[in-house]
């Protein structure tokens, strides 16, 4: 079966550094992975991106080694089991708050007996391989987003499960919970003390930690603390942030003085 990267990174105690994708395209995707991402996740949740179009960021995502993740929409069965079926190779699910839904998130994303993952993976196996059945279960990823304060409450219960591989940080959710303003980086100090507790208890419990970041600043201070899973920004984002910095020197330039001789 093909490597998932994001696990050998891991028992290399190394960091990935994780890109977002937001924008529908497969062409943005395809550009977005051959930039050295060691993974990229399409989101499903927010933004603008649907199943079909996740399908063709796939397979723009294969035509390098970066590895294909998603985060779907919530946790129910059917999208996390096409998801898979899709090719990904982490899913990210947002709002586990009890470990009654973080045993649900594992149930829903391995086959039996660790699991009730339903049978066909249609596309997982041209990109996972033909023994994909048989090593589904120990490569896949599966994070659960710790982001509320009922998950803060439950946090041990949660990370106590069995199959759960990682748990992923929204910060401006988590701030919002708290009653905190909601960011990626520059937290509240209520809101960064709760990201502290999260990652301390996952390391207490041999899982993953990995956290949204708005600026590569950010994201290294984080790897630093023992993150081993870093986003930062977003395709929308950088694009933006691209196009903003050609305007801003293209606005602040003198303008151009043509002489024309006929």
């Amino acid at each position: 079966m093909r490597e998932n990267r994001l696990r050998t990174l891991w028992s290399q105690d190394k960091a990935a550094v994780n890109g977002w994708l937001a924008i529908p395209s497969s062409f943005s995707a395809e550009t977005m992975a051959h930039q050295g991402w060691d993974s990229l996740t399409i989101d499903l949740q927010h933004g603008v991106v649907d199943y079909q179009a996740m399908v063709t960021m796939l397979q723009a995502i294969s035509t390098t080694p970066t590895v294909p993740v998603v985060r779907v929409p919530w946790l129910e069965p059917g999208i996390l089991m096409k998801t898979l079926d899709a090719g990904a190779y982490g899913v990210i699910c947002p709002m586990v708050n009890t470990r009654e839904d973080a045993q649900k998130l594992v149930a829903y994303t391995h086959y039996a007996p660790r699991g009730t993952r339903s049978f066909g993976p249609v596309r997982a196996l041209l990109y996972g391989g033909a023994d994909y059945p048989a090593a589904a279960n120990e490569a896949i990823v599966t994070f659960a987003m710790i982001e509320t304060a009922a998950a803060l409450d439950n946090l041990d219960d949660i990370l106590s499960v069995e199959g759960l591989d990682a748990i992923y940080i929204g910060p401006s959710d988590l701030s919002l919970a708290l009653g905190c303003t909601p960011t990626f980086d520059d937290l509240d100090p209520k809101a960064a003390e709760a990201v502290d507790h999260i990652l301390a208890r996952a390391k207490a419990h041999g899982v993953v930690a990995g956290i949204h970041n708005g600026s590569p600043e950010a994201a290294l201070k984080r790897i630093a603390k023992g993150f081993q899973f870093v986003t930062v920004s977003s395709d929308a984002r950088l694009m933006a942030a691209g196009a903003q910095q050609v305007m801003s020197k293209m606005r602040a330039a003198p303008a151009a003085t043509a002489s024309t001789t006929y």
